[in-house]
């Protein structure tokens, strides 16, 4: 009989950043991971999480929750099992991308393939630009990985003249890009008033995440004059049946979810709902990105730059060229 026991070993690392990252209400200065292997006989798999920060989901409270899974690690635990076993976490996604990783080396193909999908192909991704002075947030734009860029994303802070001044000063310095907001909950009805006429002048595509988590029927107080996504107000597959109707696009990120398994139910059931589909991240490494990318495959705006902000990225990395992203097999999956 095939052996089904798999070990579990982890470690958390620290990643620090290029410089300073800020976006509405938090400012980032490093990005903390889990680093997890499985092993199986002669295979392994890997996974990475940093968690959802706003749920103080975080890498160190992480060895616990996978602690208490040895044992059923130990009987050969499916990635459905943990699914519905385990709530959606960091931990979860860490360990159900390591089983996806796993399960591909046992069986010699690639986790697109089982996965259900027929090929792979690069991704536009956004590129995104922490908040900064209007200045500062232009010169960005020019900079880096953010030359090639053919989709940028802006980090505003909820201060409706300065982020008006950003908007603005963005498009000026990068009209030939695909554009998008994240407000990261930082308006309210009547504080976005003033910014909207101005994302429409500057040809912004998608308005992410205008409210807090909670608020989402304020949505419908709002005439919204480009596409808006949930981010923080849809974590995970039980959340995405109440959307329809206030948003127009579900940001999907592992960490949040709890991994690829309910990422890809969450992205097919999101196009049955009408809804369209955004890939993000939580940050991260390289490895972080890959399982990511799969899922990407499905989704119709994809946001996995979270490597282009660190200090140093893991090796083999995905690739970023022609402002697309891929992530090769020796890397994951």
């Amino acid at each position: 009989m095939p052996n089904t026991s798999i070990d579990l070993s982890y470690q958390l690392q620290a990643l620090p950043l290029r410089e300073p990252f800020q976006i509405s209400g938090y400012t980032f200065t490093e990005m903390q991971a889990l680093h997890l292997q499985l092993k199986n006989g002669p295979h392994s798999g890997r996974g990475e999480a940093s968690g959802v920060y706003y749920l103080q989901d975080r890498p160190a409270d992480m060895p616990v929750q996978l602690d208490a899974l040895r044992e059923a690690l130990r009987e050969g635990l499916s990635r459905e099992q943990l699914r519905l076993g385990m709530p959606a976490s960091g931990a979860r996604n860490a360990l159900d991308c390591a089983l996806w990783d796993l399960e591909a080396k046992r069986a010699r193909r690639p986790v697109w393939q089982l996965a259900g999908l027929s090929s792979i192909r690069p991704l536009r991704t956004t590129f995104t630009l922490g908040a900064a002075a209007p200045e500062a947030m232009a010169a960005a734009a020019h900079r880096d990985l953010c030359r090639q860029a053919l989709a940028l994303k802006l980090k505003l802070t909820g201060e409706t003249d300065l982020d008006i001044e950003r908007v603005r000063a963005v498009h000026r310095a990068r009209p030939d890009v695909w554009l998008a907001v994240d407000a990261n909950q930082g308006y309210t009805p009547a504080s976005i008033e003033a910014l909207l006429p101005v994302l429409v002048d500057c040809e912004v595509e998608l308005l992410e995440q205008p409210f807090a988590r909670g608020q989402e029927q304020d949505m419908r107080l709002v005439d919204f004059p480009v596409p808006t996504a949930a981010d923080e107000s849809c974590l995970h597959l039980a959340e995405l049946e109440t959307m329809a109707g206030l948003f127009d696009v579900i940001n999907i990120k592992l960490d949040k979810c709890g991994g690829l398994t309910e990422g890809l139910l969450m992205a097919r059931r999101a196009h049955q709902l009408g809804l369209k589909v955004m890939v993000g991240n939580m940050g991260g490494t390289s490895l972080a990105m890959a399982p990511a990318f799969v899922l990407g495959q499905l989704c119709d705006v994809v946001d996995l730059d979270g490597p282009t902000i660190l200090a140093e990225d893991c090796k083999p990395a995905v690739h970023y060229e022609a402002g697309c992203i891929f992530s090769p097999a020796e890397l994951w999956g």
